[in-house]
């Protein structure tokens, strides 16, 4: 069932812009549905005794440490997510997998209509392209659906940031950590404005990579979601994202950018998908990476 979580003394090392912004509303309010119907992720498995998880423990904190959002949690869909109790919320984030128990109706409710309204957002986190592979609303709005990640949780990977906005200014020109780097099909760069994508150079794996939908790997974008607006960022496989300061920073600039605090140009660049496409490709010869085709 939903709760409604207080946390004190718990303090996540982040640099926090734009508080001014903040002040001048009230706090939005997020729903943050961290439910598995597949593999469950530990940094969203809670403990036997109910303590909350690693994703979670972040989430309210850092709202409580901004002022910028108040969260609730589920891991309910089937009693949390409907259409009268979205009414209380200005976003929803996913850390979930495969097909949610939402009722039918809420379902339609949520995707079609719901995430479509002005002033609401959509937030994907990790794993929420592993869910509804088969439910095209959901992977439409998400932009891509999980088809492999080679690139495993004990993997270092270095990103490439595309562009400096206030989404991507804390992992600089280009990241470096480790975690779980997701490939997808479903990648629409008509509709996506990519921030930043795997490097293949710079990030080796022993394990096969699917190519037949291509080489680009991107890992975070944006999005509008008819008059609503979408973030996602495929990190936080490991608990370890959960306390960096630049993932922090980066989700704390997404919601003011949900909010309408900042303007983002959201527009696709799908020039940058196709130069990606083309470098990796390019990389993925040159590094003697094996391939995995679907047969």
């Amino acid at each position: 069932m939903l709760r409604r979580v207080v946390l004190w003394g718990l303090v996540i090392a982040s640099c926090v812009c734009g508080l001014a912004s903040a002040e001048e509303k009230a706090p939005s309010r997020i729903l943050f549905i961290t439910q598995s119907a597949g593999f469950r992720h530990g940094s969203v498995k809670r403990g036997k005794q109910g303590e909350l998880s690693a994703a979670e423990i972040a989430m309210v904190t850092l709202g409580q440490k901004t002022k910028l959002f108040t969260v609730d949690l589920t891991q309910d869909c089937l009693h949390d997510v409907n259409k009268g109790n979205l009414q209380n919320y200005d976003i929803v984030a996913f850390y979930t997998t495969m097909d949610l128990p939402i009722p039918e109706a809420d379902r339609e409710y949520l995707f079609k209509e719901w995430a479509q309204q002005k002033g609401h957002g959509i937030i994907g986190f990790h794993s929420a392209g592993d869910t509804y592979h088969n439910y095209e609303p959901y992977w439409d709005m998400m932009g891509g659906t999980f088809i492999g990640h080679p690139w495993n949780s004990g993997n270092t990977v270095t990103l490439t940031v595309h562009e400096q906005n206030p989404l991507t200014k804390p992992f600089g020109n280009e990241f470096v950590l480790k975690d779980e780097i997701y490939m997808y099909r479903h990648w629409q760069p008509e509709k996506c404005r990519v921030l930043m994508s795997l490097d293949y150079s710079k990030s080796p794996t022993n394990s096969e990579v699917p190519t037949d939908q291509g080489y680009h790997v991107p890992v975070s974008w944006i999005k509008k979601v008819g008059e609503g607006k979408l973030y996602y960022n495929n990190l936080g496989h490991n608990e370890t994202s959960w306390v960096n300061p630049a993932y922090l920073d980066s989700i704390t600039q997404a919601v003011h950018w949900l909010r309408g605090d900042i303007e983002i140009d959201a527009t696709p660049n799908p020039d940058v998908s196709k130069a990606q496409e083309e470098k990796s490709a390019k990389d993925f010869a040159a590094g003697g990476f094996k391939a995995r085709v679907k047969k």
